[in-house]
This record gives structure tokens, sequence and C-alpha cells, in this order.
């Protein structure tokens, strides 16, 4: 991403800019708790083009600034989210694994979790583009 590691880990630590990117295309957010620390909750809802609402119980469970954040979704599909944000010539490499509880959670959202994720991160780079020091 043509990003540094500062700007991206700014938009998942501002409630703010969180709210702008966060899921696939075509889906908005409602926080209820966002708790930006180690342990912290972050509860929302989640409104998808479709009219249904989806709500999301996670929680911060490691985060190292500008480095690493580690997501802990604690409702079903249960998963944690690890993104790394390494610092590279053109700005951040960042990688983005989900590890789901058993193979057969895996197997049931591996179809759309690749594309969902996907339009994630373009949504986030859409985001860091629109405006100085994002």
């Amino acid at each position: 991403m043509p990003y540094t590691p500062k700007e991206i880990y700014r938009a998942f630590s501002s409630a703010d800019l969180l709210v702008l990117w966060w899921g696939p295309e075509g889906f908005s957010n409602t926080f209820e708790i966002f708790e930006f620390t180690e342990g912290g909750r972050w509860k929302f809802i989640m409104h998808g083009p479709d009219g249904n609402n989806y709500p999301n119980d996670s929680f911060f469970e490691e985060l190292v600034p500008d480095t690493k954040i580690v997501i802990h979704h604690d409702c079903p599909p249960n998963f944690k989210l690890t993104v790394k944000l390494i610092p590279v010539s053109e700005g951040t490499h960042l990688t983005w694994e989900q590890v789901f509880e058993d193979v057969e959670t895996a197997q049931a959202v591996k179809q759309r979790v690749g594309s969902a994720n996907e339009q994630n991160i373009d949504r986030l780079t859409r985001v860091l583009g629109k405006g100085p020091n994002s």
C-alpha cells in the first residue's frame, strides 16, 4: 500500500476513520463500543446492502503501534484477525490473516471472506487517499 504503517494504523485506531471503511463494499457500520486498547471491546452493527443488520462483538487482543493489530471476533463466526504492517520503500506491506476456531467454520466462510477482505482493503485505500495526514 502506498501509505506508511503509521497512516494505516491510524485508520484502525480512529473510530471516525474505521467506521468509513470497515467491511465489504456496500456495508456501513454503527459503532456501539470502541475501546482501542489491548483487551478493549469493539461492538458494532454492520448494515448490509440487503437491509440486514449484522451484530459484531470483538476485542483487541494485541496492539503494537504502527506494526500489528490483533482482533478477536468474539461471536459467530469466531476468528482471530492479525494485521501486520511492514514498512517497505513504496509504503507498507500489509498482511491480513484470519484464523478460525475450526476447519468447518473456515470452509463455510472461505468463499465470501477472500473477496470481502479485498474489498475491505480497497475501501481502506480510498479513505486514506481522501485527506491530508490521513
